[in-house]
């Protein structure tokens, strides 16, 4: 009887990303293009590894990493976009780099080399719907980190995915940390506004 092949499951927190318009700016200037990315990467690509997280895979201008830590995945989401805006605020506006991040929190099949799963196309999704420069993320993520970052949370609304069956809610991530005069409480909360809805 031949022995039972075991299918390897796990929860992680999935973060992709890639650049908008990239296309556009290869098409100017394909040698500045390639150069600039490669700088912008050795520097934010590092942050994946430092949050205890991994590059899954990567490809032209965008790259896929896992995480076991929800939280450390939103922390390096974040991390990136702030180190972003900073290298793009003395380069020209025509030539700059955004990344869109879309994260997910869900379960994966995996094996020694990449990740399969649902939890994957639903991050990849939210990337593609996600503003340059911002940072979407699914109600999974924003349940487990909600109150636990100095980070605040707008609520996208509820979108259909392509390919995955049920709608997903999604969180817009907002940088900014709360001032010295706003409650330690609403910090990293959704706001009143968005619990309306």
């Amino acid at each position: 009887m031949a022995k039972e092949h075991l299918i390897n499951r796990r929860l992680a927190g999935i973060l992709a990303a890639d650049i908008s318009g990239y296309s556009r700016l290869m098409h100017e200037d394909e040698l500045a293009t390639v150069r600039e990315l490669k700088a912008h990467q050795s520097v934010i690509l590092p942050f994946i590894g430092r949050h205890g997280g991994r590059i899954i895979d990567t490809a032209g201008d965008g790259f896929l990493a896992e995480f076991p830590s929800v939280i450390a995945a939103t922390e390096c989401a974040v991390q990136i976009q702030t180190v972003m805006a900073e290298r793009n605020e003395s380069v020209p506006e025509t030539r700059r780099m955004r990344f869109r991040i879309g994260m997910n929190l869900g379960d994966v099949i995996h094996d020694d080399t990449r990740i399969y799963g649902d939890g994957i196309n639903i991050a990849a999704r939210l990337e593609a719907l996600a503003e340059p420069g911002g940072v979407l993320v699914s109600s999974t993520v924003h349940d487990h980190v909600r109150g636990k970052l100095p980070f605040t949370f707008v609520d996208a609304g509820e979108r259909q995915l392509k390919n995955i069956a049920q709608p997903v809610r999604t969180y817009r991530v907002h940088r900014s940390v709360a001032s010295t005069t706003t409650p330690a409480a609403t910090v990293g909360r959704t706001t009143p506004a968005a619990r309306r809805r």
